[in-house]
């Protein structure tokens, strides 16, 4: 049985028509501030490196140090450190000093379940 495949074509993608409900489109403009959405996307940024996600998702099951991470992702110690700074500045990760190591978790339940709910999404795909 041969597969068939649906092209979407542009047209198919845009109104035929332009109309718009300046009220509604006013309020949902107005809900979200320019401050706001700039650092939701450095977040995202922040998390768009594929060893950044999986400390993240290493540091939702436990607190670990500069070392784990190393060792979990294959680097070096100063990569991990480097990944988990940046990690740090967005206030995805937050650390402690322990005697002469560095323990990171994550900054709070916001994080994790940010995490926890884009690999369910992940894998429903």
């Amino acid at each position: 049985m041969e597969e068939i495949r649906q092209i979407t074509r542009p047209e198919e993608d845009v109104c035929e028509t332009f109309c718009t409900d300046h009220a509604r489109t006013k309020g949902l403009q107005e809900s979200l501030p320019e401050r706001e959405t700039a650092g939701m996307a450095q977040m995202f940024k922040a998390l768009s490196d594929p060893n950044r996600v999986k400390i993240a998702y290493y540091l939702q099951h436990q607190e670990l140090c500069v070392c784990d991470i190393a060792d979990l992702l294959g680097t070096s110690v100063a990569t991990a450190s480097h990944h988990l700074r940046q990690l740090k500045t967005m206030h995805i990760a937050k650390s402690r000093k322990e005697g002469k190591n560095v323990y990171y978790s994550l900054s709070d339940h916001h994080i994790h379940a940010l995490i926890a709910m884009t690999l369910e999404h992940q894998k429903e795909r």
